[in-house]
């Protein structure tokens, strides 16, 4: 199906099963432990060994030998993977750094072995026993230093109107930098993969968000026909953007598994991940704005250093300064240094959610410097056009609304003007505010539908559930297409024997997989009409039952033994291109900071979302509140610390990599405007999952301010930044 047109009125409409607040039907499997994760498939894998990976001990030179005798004669060993007898490898489309090391290093705890044994433990004990000789080279390490240095590469700027001279002549100016540091997903699933053979096919359980990627990636490294590969991940225990590619548990278990000739698990052990696989890059960022005595924006600039492995991308932190506030005169530009630090890559909302921690911040210090309310200030500088092409409008954008909306119910009136104005006993309290943006991506997504002879509808999709609530939503969507009970839906996810779906990634998998599933529903509906003799125009699907001209059949008996079976793939045409798409929002925060200590506690959270359709509020909810969490982390305690001398991420675990916990969180309140966006898609929704996370931690940052009239524009805000600092406490 070709959606090349805004939806008009649609089965889905009748929001009977679409758009209510739904329990997620793989709860019960997750929450009594029976939901077969990538590790844990014992009973399509029997027999399996198990892999343990040996990453390198330095961050950049090269491996000059590795002594295996005595990991070899070690209790329970079958083989030892390295890159001599691997064979010959490939590289994928999104991998930056290769996922086998040897006999280069390219980062610090770069995979460069997998020991293979009869038991974990086994393969553990051994790999402790391999010694590697190196030559190290030196390497670059820091991003402030290398980003004037020869390690930068081309900068990437775009520009309208003339921002230099519109700067040089605004009557009030703000000019500041800001930074954040590098992020660690921290998911509570490793990465883990269990392969097997059955001659030259390669069965693959894993845990991954795109399906359709890895196993093309996989095959690209392997040198192997895709068709050869079968690749499956059913259940996700979170990724954040860390699944979103191949990774060196799935390439080092096919060949563990190959070279052993049995089954092979491996999971990468939580030390080695935050340096072996992704994360969010650190960003150097500098905001220029100029604006009218009135508060009019006459000139924005918002410039981002960032660095990644030779080949990477910079983390896109300008992306939301393109569209978020009117402005005649603009300058963004991102800038990227190459590093020797492990791969950046895509994290929960990357570039929107680190720009906006700085952005944000700016325009609250702009507001103040104009001595405007910082509400009010945003509210003037709404756009409902593409600054860069006012032709070109925004589908739907209710900024205005979620800020206005947000300050009433957060109370916004009652906050002091003026910083540290407000004691309760020791604690200084404040409030803070940013808004949220994240665009809204569509991509193509396919699906198959079966309608059989009980009346049971089955989806089959490669589309993945990361814990995000796709089995749910997908089986609403075809429960409300078919007009049957959501407990005659069963849903198949996260196969690629499956048609291609959007995948989870850039919060676009809810959005794109559900249209999908509603374009194979067209096609079944007209299949089932045609088969009862009944005109699919104007045929209504409901109670099991499908009625046209004053006749009706029961679907159970039109499928009859055979069953019917259809399948479309949703193709997104130019609506995207007619239109700029995105999602709108709005953060409230309370804080309180101890007096005497510095410490900061989070009070009260409020966000306020304009995402189009919510296909299931309740899951919708859950994802807001995760991602408001993780802003909290940013905003408060999250910091991969950079050891600058040796390149690598010292705090490379959940003791060191400190996230928020229940008692950092406390009650968080999330409100969607009742909204749909004809635009985006026949379901009419837009994506949520990483809105929530986008000006939290501006939002946090702001609200210390308030409190304590301490500006901290170095994430993350934690009490050595302010204690210096902090207002006298008997004052």
């Amino acid at each position: 199906m070709r959606f090349d047109q805004p939806a008009t009125t649609n089965p889905i409409d009748q929001l009977k099963v679409v758009g209510r607040p739904t329990d997620r039907i793989d709860g019960p499997l997750k929450t009594t432990g029976t939901a077969p994760y990538a590790y844990e498939r014992h009973d399509v894998a029997p027999n399996a060994a198990y892999g343990y990976i040996v990453g390198a001990g330095i961050a950049k030179g090269r491996i000059t030998a590795i002594d295996q005798g005595r990991a070899k004669s070690a209790p329970g060993v079958i083989a030892i993977v390295t890159a001599e007898n691997a064979g010959e490898l490939g590289k994928g489309n999104f991998n930056t750094a290769r996922l086998l090391g040897g006999p280069a290093v390219e980062h610090y705890h770069q995979a460069i072995a997998l020991v293979v044994a009869e038991t974990f433990e086994q393969a553990r004990a051994a790999a402790q026993l391999l010694k590697v000789s190196y030559a190290t080279a030196e390497g670059v390490f820091d991003l402030e230093a290398a980003k004037t240095s020869e390690r930068r590469t081309a900068d990437r700027n775009s520009t309208i109107g003339d921002f230099a001279g519109a700067f040089a002549k605004a009557e009030v100016t703000l000019d500041e930098t800001y930074t954040t540091p590098d992020h660690s997903h921290a998911m509570m699933e490793p990465h883990a993969t269990t392969a097997a053979w059955r001659g030259d096919q390669l069965n693959i359980w894993t845990s991954n968000q795109m399906i359709d990627w890895t196993r093309t990636d996989l095959a690209t490294t392997l040198g192997m026909p895709r068709e050869k590969i079968h690749l499956m991940s059913p259940y996700i225990g979170g990724g954040f953007g860390a699944k979103l590619f191949l990774r060196a548990d799935t390439v080092l278990a096919a060949i563990g598994a190959r070279m052993v000739r049995r089954p092979v698990k491996v999971a990468l052990q939580r030390p080695i991940m935050a340096n072996n696989t992704v994360h969010r890059p650190a960003t150097i960022q500098r905001i220029r704005l100029g604006a009218t005595r009135q508060g009019k924006l006459t000139a924005i600039g918002h410039e981002s250093w960032s660095g990644n492995l030779v080949g990477g991308k910079p983390e896109n932190a300008v992306q939301q300064t393109l569209w978020l506030y009117a402005g005649e005169n603009r300058l963004t530009g991102t800038r990227l240094a190459m590093l020797d630090l492990p791969e950046g890559n895509a994290m929960r909302a990357p570039g929107e959610a680190p720009g906006l921690m700085a952005l944000e911040i700016a325009v609250d210090e702009m507001a103040e410097r104009l001595g405007m309310d910082p509400v009010e200030f945003r509210v003037l500088n709404d756009t409902q056009v593409d600054p860069a092409n006012p032709s070109r409008r925004f589908s739907e954008r209710r900024l205005i609304e979620c800020m206005r909306t947000g300050a009433d119910r957060f109370g916004w009136a009652q906050r002091s003007v003026k910083p540290a104005q407000r004691r309760e006993g020791r604690w200084w309290i404040g409030t803070g505010m940013a808004a949220a943006f994240r665009n809204n991506q569509v991509t193509k997504s396919g699906a198959r539908v079966r309608l059989d002879g009980r009346g049971v509808v089955t989806v089959e999709t490669d589309m993945t559930d990361i814990g995000t609530g796709s089995y749910t939503i997908i089986a609403q969507t075809a429960a409300e297409m078919m007009g049957v009970p959501l407990e005659r839906v069963v849903v198949r996810l996260g196969d690629s024997s499956f048609p291609v779906s959007s995948g989870s990634g850039g919060q676009w998998g809810g959005n794109c997989s559900t249209a999908g599933v509603y374009a194979a529903c067209v096609k079944l509906r007209d299949a089932v009409a045609q088969r009862a003799g009944l005109p699919a125009e104007g045929a209504s699907f409901a109670d099991g039952m499908v009625r046209a001209g004053g006749r009706s059949a029961s679907l159970s008996e039109v499928a009859g033994d055979s069953g019917i079976v259809a399948e479309d793939t949703i193709e997104f045409a130019e609506l995207s291109k007619r239109y700029q798409q995105s999602t709108f929002g709005a953060h409230f925060v309370e804080v309180a900071v101890d007096a005497y200590t510095a410490e900061v506690r989070v009070r009260r959270m409020l966000a306020v979302c304009a995402s189009g359709r919510i296909l299931n509020p309740k899951s919708a909810r859950s994802q807001v509140i995760g991602g408001m969490t993780m802003g909290v982390g940013a905003a408060l305690m999250e910091e991969l610390a950079v050891d600058k001398r040796l390149g690598f991420f010292v705090n490379h675990d959940l003791a060191g990599y400190e996230v928020p916990v229940h008692a950092d969180i406390p009650h968080q309140e999330v409100i969607f405007l009742d909204e749909t966006d004809p635009i985006s898609s026949p379901m009419k929704a837009k994506g949520v999952g990483e809105l929530g996370i986008c000006g939290v931690g501006a939002a946090v940052a702001n609200a210390i301010y308030n409190a304590t009239g301490v500006r901290v524009r170095d994430y993350p805000v934690t009490l050595d930044k302010l204690i210096g600092r902090m207002p006298t406490p008997g004052a």
